[in-house]
């Protein structure tokens, strides 16, 4: 698989680091300028620091890069963590960089978009943009992970939120809650 990941400037770098580190596809990594002081400020680490979970990173002001063209396939876009901002430029169908770019190649090729949105509570503005947009097959994920399997540290608590993630895409199937009454 390959799937494009962008960072915006939305707090949450721990749930992007963790996704890099557990997902097993070919994973090209976008950065903006917000999610670089984001990396800093609440990681301690630049993207450079990514590389060893990634195939290859792009500049977000490289909008000549493979993936801004739908020529380009790609299986899924994930932007995690997603920042109103950027939300509200895919939802009115602004492609000024790379992320927001791609994001439209996404919607227009019918691949799966994955916008994962941290920030609490919402403006009715924002909640009409995720509208808009989940009804364009947009998949609207807030940062919530899943708490049925009672985490006992932050690692777990995030590592729960990564493996839902990871099952929406299609890399794995997450342990559900009680289902091992399934079996």
């Amino acid at each position: 698989m390959r799937i494009v990941v962008g960072i915006t400037g939305s707090s949450g770098a721990v749930y992007a680091k963790d996704f890099l580190k557990q997902c097993t596809a070919d994973i090209y990594l976008i950065v903006s300028k917000w999610g670089k002081v984001l990396l800093k400020d609440e990681l301690g680490v630049s993207d450079r620091d990514l590389e060893p979970f990634i195939k290859r990173q792009f500049s977000d002001d490289d909008l000549t890069a493979p993936m801004a063209s739908g020529t380009n396939r790609f299986d899924a876009c994930v932007i995690l963590p997603c920042s109103t901002s950027t939300l509200g430029k895919i939802a009115s169908g602004i492609g000024d960089t790379l992320i927001t770019r791609t994001a439209q190649v996404a919607m227009k090729e019918r691949y799966k978009l994955i916008l994962c949105i941290r920030e609490t509570p919402l403006s009715t503005v924002t909640l009409e943009h995720c509208a808009r947009l989940s009804r364009d097959g947009v998949i609207i994920m807030p940062i919530s992970p899943p708490l049925y399997h009672v985490p006992k540290s932050v690692d777990e608590y995030v590592g729960a939120f990564t493996d839902k993630l990871l099952g929406v895409i299609g890399v794995r199937t997450p342990k559900g809650w009680r289902s091992e009454e399934l079996e």
